[in-house]
C-alpha cells in the first residue's frame, strides 16, 4: 500500500487516505467484492491511527464504495458498469413504467429522526419560531442551503440568490410572473404535466419540444421562439431519462446565443445510484442564464411543502424589484426545522442511506 500520509497535508489525514482508497478502487486496483486490507494493517502501513482509517472506513460506507460485513471486514461494492449508461431504475420507454426500486415511504426520514429535530427547534430557537419570515425565505435556512449546494453540487451562491417558497408548484408561478406573458416557455415533451399546467394559467404560451433518449434535439432548440427553456434534466418524468455532459453543453450554448434563459428543475436528483450526483446545468454554466430548482419533499416527508430556487446573480435586483413584495409562503417553523437537517449533518447523511440501498437493489 504506497499511499504517503504527512502533517504538511492540506486536508486531514483521514480525507488523504479516503481519497487514495476512492482512487484505487474506482480503477480497479481493488476490485468488486474484493477484501480491503485490515484497518490495522493499513494505519500500520500507512501511518496514521487505527481511529484515522476507521474514519475513512465509515466515510467510504456512506458514499457507498465499500460495505461492512461483521467479523469479516470490509469489502468494495463499487462497480463502474452502475455509473456508466447505467439502465434507468424507474422507466424503460416514455410509455411503459416499471415497478420503483424502493417505496416512496422509503425515502422519507424516519419519524423518530423529524420528531428529534423539531423538539430541538423548539427548545433553542424559543420565540424565533414566532418572528416575522422575510420574503425570500430565512437567512439561516438560506445559508444553509448555499452550502449545501457547494458542498454537493459544486454550486457557489450568494444567499441573496436563494428563495424558498411551498413547493415546486408555487415557483414555477413566480417564475411565470417575472418572465411575464409576453415570453414562450419551451418545455420537454412529455414532461411532468402539472409545469405546463401552471404556466398556461399564468398566461404562458408553452411549447413542447420532443425529448428524445439523449435530450432535445439541437435543431428543435434551434427552431423554437422560446426565450425561456425548462427542463429536468435528471430522471425526468414520465420518460425517465436523464441527459448527458454533452447536451447539458447544448442546451446552456443555446441560452448564450439565444440570450435565453434555461430553468433547471432537479428534483430527484439526489436520489441518483452514482456516488457522485451528476454536474448541474448552474454550475456548469457558472450560473449563468439558469435557473436551478429542488425541493426537500420527497427526501424529508411528503407533506413539508419546502422548494428553492437559485436566481443568476444579475436577476437578483430584478426580481426583487418585481416580486419582492411577496411574503414568504413556508411557515418559519418548518424552515428552521430543515434549517437543523442541514446544519446537522442529518439529511445528507440519510441521502447516502437512500443511494447505497439503492444501489443494493440495482446490483
Amino acid at each position: 500500500m504506497n499511499y504517503t500520509i504527512t502533517k504538511n497535508d492540506n486536508k486531514p489525514a483521514y480525507l488523504v487516505l479516503y481519497n487514495y482508497l476512492v482512487n484505487d478502487i474506482v480503477n480497479g486496483v481493488y476490485p468488486y467484492g474484493s477484501k480491503l486490507p485490515s484497518k490495522r494493517l493499513i494505519a500500520q502501513e500507512t501511518g496514521v491511527s487505527v481511529i484515522t482509517v476507521q474514519h475513512s472506513m465509515e466515510l467510504l460506507c456512506d458514499e457507498g464504495y465499500i460495505e461492512a460485513r461483521e467479523r469479516s471486514g470490509f469489502f468494495v461494492i463499487y462497480r463502474a458498469k452502475d455509473f456508466q449508461g447505467a439502465p434507468n431504475l424507474f422507466y424503460t420507454t416514455h410509455t411503459e413504467p416499471v415497478k420503483r426500486i424502493l417505496d416512496d415511504t422509503e425515502y422519507t426520514i424516519p419519524y423518530g429522526v423529524i420528531s428529534k429535530i423539531m423538539r430541538k427547534v423548539i427548545l433553542d430557537y424559543d420565540d424565533r419560531i414566532l418572528d416575522r419570515c422575510p420574503a425570500s425565505g430565512v437567512l439561516d435556512l438560506r445559508e444553509e442551503i448555499c452550502l449545501y449546494l457547494a458542498r454537493s453540487r459544486g454550486i457557489k451562491v450568494d444567499v441573496s440568490q436563494v428563495i424558498i417558497g411551498s413547493g415546486a408548484e408555487y415557483l414555477y408561478g413566480m417564475i411565470a410572473q417575472f418572465f411575464g406573458t409576453k415570453e414562450i416557455f419551451a418545455i420537454e415533451d412529455p414532461s411532468y404535466e402539472k409545469i405546463r399546467k401552471v404556466y398556461e394559467i399564468m398566461g404562458i404560451k408553452c411549447e413542447g419540444l420532443k425529448l428524445y433518449p439523449d435530450g432535445i434535439a439541437a435543431d428543435d432548440l434551434n427552431k423554437t421562439n422560446a426565450k425561456v427553456l425548462h427542463v429536468t434534466p435528471f430522471n425526468s418524468y414520465p420518460s425517465g431519462i436523464s441527459i448527458g455532459v454533452s447536451k447539458k453543453n447544448e442546451y446552456i450554448e443555446w441560452a448564450r446565443k439565444k440570450g435565453g434563459v434555461i430553468v433547471e428543475d432537479n428534483y430527484d436528483s439526489e436520489l441518483t445510484v452514482s456516488s457522485k450526483p451528476e454536474d448541474s446545468l448552474y454550475s456548469m454554466a457558472d450560473g449563468e442564464n439558469v435557473i436551478y430548482m429542488n425541493t426537500f419533499s420527497k427526501t424529508i416527508y411528503s407533506s413539508l411543502r419546502v422548494g428553492y430556487m437559485v436566481i443568476p446573480l444579475n436577476m437578483v435586483d430584478k426580481f426583487s424589484e418585481k416580486l419582492g413584495f411577496y411574503s414568504c409562503t413556508v411557515p418559519i417553523f418548518e424552515q428552521y426545522v430543515l434549517t437543523e437537517f442541514l446544519r446537522s449533518g442529518e439529511y445528507e447523511r440519510h441521502i447516502n442511506r437512500i443511494r447505497r440501498k439503492k444501489r443494493k437493489l440495482h446490483n
